[in-house]
Parts: C-alpha cells; sequence; structure tokens
C-alpha cells in the first residue's frame, strides 16, 4: 500500500502538477497515517480529518457563544466530550483545540479541555494497548476503575457539549440528553454521524428532551420542529461548507501544502457567515441555499492563510 501510494502521490505530481489531492473513506490508521506521510510534500488534504474538523469548528463558535451568553461562562471554561474515536472524531477533537488556543490558552490546556470516549469507555493514557491515533487526546487525570456508562461519564466530566461520530443510532438516549440539561442551560450536542440511520439523537428528541433549549447540529439534514409554538430549525455540520472552499483557495494560492491555518481559516470564516436573521433565530450554520456563496467567502479567507504561510 505505502509503495502504491508514493508512486500515485508522485505520478500525479509529475502529469497534473496544479493538482490538489483530497483524501477521503480512509481506514482511521491509513487516515492519519498518508496524511501525515504527504501533506509536507503535495496540495493534499483530508476531509475526514480536517474537513470534519473544520466544518464542526465552525459551528461550535457559534454554539459556544450561544452558550456561553446564556451561563455567562467565560468562552475558555467549555468542556468538550467526544463520543467516537475513529479518524472523524479525532480529526474534530484536533481541530477543536485551536478554539482553545483562540482564547489565548496553550496547546496543553487546550487538550485538557478535551475529553474521547470509544467502545471501551473513557480513554484513559493507561489502558494496554492504546492506537497511537488516540493517544493525543488519552487522560492523565483519571486513575479509577475503567468506565463505560456514557451517563456516569458526563457526571464525570461536567461537559458543556457532546460530540457523537460513533454511528450508533440513538447512542444518545433520554437519560444522556437530560444529564446535559441538567448541567448547561443550553447543552452543545452535536450527533454528527452519518447518514441519519446512524445518527446518535434525532432532532426532534433533542428538543424535547431538553425543553427547547438544545444547540444542535447534526450531519445529516433534519427538518425543523415546533416546540411550544417557536420554530426551531437544526444545524447541519456538512463537509460541502468547506471542502470546496479549501480546494479552490488552495488552488488560486497555488498553495504547495494545505497548512492547518488554512483549515482553521474554513472554520472561522464558516462561523462568520452568518446573516443577520440567520443569528437572529440561533442558527449555528449558515442555510444551505447560500453554500456557493459561502465557498467564495471560504475560498478568500483559506487564499489570505496561505499567503501568510
Amino acid at each position: 500500500m505505502e509503495e502504491f501510494m508514493d508512486e500515485f502521490m508522485y505520478e500525479m505530481s509529475i502529469h497534473f502538477p496544479k493538482l490538489l489531492v483530497q483524501f477521503e473513506d480512509f481506514s482511521t490508521d491509513n487516515a492519519f497515517k498518508y496524511l501525515a506521510r504527504f501533506r509536507n510534500q503535495y496540495p493534499v488534504f483530508n476531509d475526514d480529518i480536517q474537513g470534519t474538523g473544520a466544518v464542526v469548528l465552525g459551528g461550535f463558535v457559534n454554539a459556544a457563544r450561544l452558550s456561553s451568553q446564556a451561563s455567562g461562562r467565560p468562552l475558555n471554561e467549555h468542556r468538550i466530550l467526544f463520543f467516537g474515536a475513529g479518524s472523524a472524531g479525532v480529526g474534530v477533537a484536533m481541530q477543536l483545540t485551536s478554539f482553545f488556543m483562540l482564547q489565548g490558552m496553550t496547546e496543553d490546556e487546550a487538550r485538557a479541555q478535551i475529553w474521547t470516549v470509544d467502545s471501551q469507555g473513557l480513554i484513559t493514557a493507561d489502558r494496554k494497548n492504546l492506537a497511537a491515533h488516540k493517544k493525543y487526546f488519552a487522560r492523565t487525570d483519571y486513575s479509577g476503575p475503567p468506565i463505560k456508562d456514557l451517563v456516569e461519564i458526563i457526571k464525570l466530566v461536567k461537559p458543556t457539549a457532546l460530540m457523537g461520530l460513533s454511528t450508533i443510532h440513538g447512542a444518545f438516549t433520554q437519560e444522556v440528553v437530560e444529564a446535559m440539561a441538567e448541567l448547561n442551560e443550553r447543552p452543545i450536542i452535536f450527533p454528527l454521524s452519518n447518514p441519519l440511520t446512524m445518527c446518535e439523537l434525532d432532532f426532534q428528541d433533542a428538543v424535547e428532551w431538553t425543553n427547547g433549549q438544545v444547540l444542535f447540529a447534526s450531519g445529516s439534514p433534519y427538518a425543523p420542529v415546533e416546540y411550544n409554538g417557536k420554530k426551531m430549525e437544526p444545524g447541519q455540520g456538512n463537509n460541502m461548507f468547506v471542502f470546496p472552499g479549501i480546494g479552490l483557495g488552495s488552488l488560486l494560492a497555488r498553495a504547495t501544502s494545505v497548512t492547518d491555518s488554512m483549515v482553521e481559516a474554513s472554520a472561522l470564516a464558516l462561523s462568520e457567515a452568518l446573516t443577520p436573521e440567520e443569528r437572529a433565530a440561533d442558527l449555528l450554520y449558515p442555510r444551505i441555499a447560500r453554500i456557493r456563496d459561502i465557498s467564495a467567502v471560504v475560498a478568500m479567507k483559506v487564499i489570505r492563510a496561505a499567503q501568510k504561510a
């Protein structure tokens, strides 16, 4: 596989010297492996890791502001719990460290605000045979017995945000959602697994179980719901908000690599793309009908980041 990938990337760069390569749907180990192997040699990015991370960061920036407005909690005190630690989950977690670093925190301080959970429970550094990509967020501040129950983990961590990238439909049960609502005036819950048959939580349930206070985004589209006479619109954290702009911006800038700052710029451009009407409706993402205009805005920010790199 390595020989094939080396030859493929080399030959593509020779025959199509202006080409940008987008990796997608690699296995978890290969996703991280080949992104690290090629990102400083060729213009390449992995949509499952970087694209998903960027689009979630864009929505989280807006969700965190709304949550903090309701609670009075400073932005740097948000605590994020990830349910699912594959390439997408860890990729999103890596991208969200930049949210805290934008608040003036160090990388270590930012990492400490993020917890990860896989099929074996809370990921801790003392677990045997821990996969390499899970080590960065493995906790060193928990020395108790292994803890698998998500409600118990929520009680321990006290997260302000719960991210789902597990592909387990219904994993965010009523007890889980109510535990989040008990801790937070406006809980941030992003069940991001696609398609809807793998989504951790349906929008209707999220609204009802939080008395309409949830800040919600999913990977697939849900229809708006009526709650207490108010129309509530779900966010859709779809990668199509950012990967066209990352690609276009990288090509127009003639970037030799897609840097972390370019990916971060795409996320911040997305977070700033809401219209006044969309902000008044507490939306976390722009409406998808404006995708072409949003892609142009994202591309411009990516170009500016590339110029500074």
